[in-house]
């Protein structure tokens, strides 16, 4: 790639979760000058197929609301940097296949978008649909949660990211894109390795376990170290006990960061973290956007 970030995709239901998503995913492609595709979709239920005559009118109404919707993030867009290149676009479709095929043909770089969303029949259940897409898209996704509203795109800020690592292929796919953005962004970089002690056994010396993930632990933090060092990004490290989840979410509010990046899958076993549950918790409970990369991403 050119640039880290070429493109980002904005999907929308013109909620207000999807508006916070939308003022993130502006902000930062100002700051990266990324083009901005906006896509709402309207979602096709099975049951109205059988309403002979109305079923046109309804869809043709709901895709004049999804107009409504893309265009008001278009006009976001172009009110805040009137450079960035903007396509919006209407489809019908099942929302998180649609979303991920879109990203697939357009060789979308980045998909952003809010954590929750409207529900009822002509809505898009973003929430849910945010958890399908984390699961199944092949391209990272920037999750970001209804509390990190901001008053204006203007005060969005890119200063500090948490990386988590666990010392996997998911982890180290995250620390290259997660480092990359930093550098690209002059962001400091935290991260941080756990040590969960209730996957530690009662006996067969336990001491000697923990003693060996924390070795693990200063190995993992070494490698993000290095790769930052090198790429002249300031980075800090850590490892802590407690719950992955709990601990990744503690890290970022001490350390008051504005982006927490880590991957999509990790390890699992004792003392190791299956990073997808991981991922999925901290998501729904950070109070920061998540910028979530699939183990199957590109190195940027």
């Amino acid at each position: 790639m050119s640039r880290l970030i070429d493109s980002i995709l904005i999907p929308t239901d013109d909620s207000e979760g999807a508006l916070t998503g939308a003022k993130h995913a502006i902000a930062l492609a100002s700051r990266i000058g990324a083009d901005v595709h906006v896509l709402s979709v309207v979602a096709v239920r099975s049951d109205l197929d059988e309403i002979a005559g109305v079923v046109e009118s309804v869809y043709a109404s709901l895709e004049a609301e999804a107009e409504d919707a893309v265009e008001t993030v278009a006009d976001m867009v172009r009110s805040h940097d009137a450079d960035l290149e903007v396509t919006t676009t209407v489809k019908r479709g099942t929302p998180f296949q649609t979303i991920r095929e879109y990203a697939t043909r357009r060789e979308i770089d980045l998909i952003a978008m809010g954590t929750k969303g409207r529900t009822g029949l002509d809505r898009v259940l973003l929430g849910s649909v945010t958890e399908n897409v984390l699961r199944t898209a092949r391209t990272p996704v920037l999750a970001v949660p209804p509390n990190a509203d901001p008053t204006g795109i203007d005060e969005i800020t890119f200063d500090g990211f948490l990386l988590p690592t666990d010392g996997s292929d998911g982890a180290e796919i995250a620390t290259d894109w997660g480092i990359a953005l930093a550098n690209r962004l002059e962001s400091m970089v935290h991260t941080v390795y756990s040590v969960d002690t209730n996957r530690v056994p009662q006996a067969n010396e336990p001491g000697e376990i923990l003693q060996a993930l924390e070795h693990s632990g200063e190995d993992a933090i070494d490698t993000v170290r290095e790769r930052a060092v090198d790429t002249g990004v300031s980075v800090s490290g850590a490892i802590a006990t407690g719950s992955p989840a709990d601990v990744i979410l503690t890290a970022a509010t001490d350390r008051d960061v504005d982006l927490i990046v880590m991957g999509t899958h990790g390890r699992t076993g004792i003392g190791q973290w299956f990073l997808g549950s991981v991922t999925e918790n901290v998501v729904r409970q950070a109070d920061v956007p998540v910028f979530c990369v699939p183990v199957s991403a590109e190195s940027p």
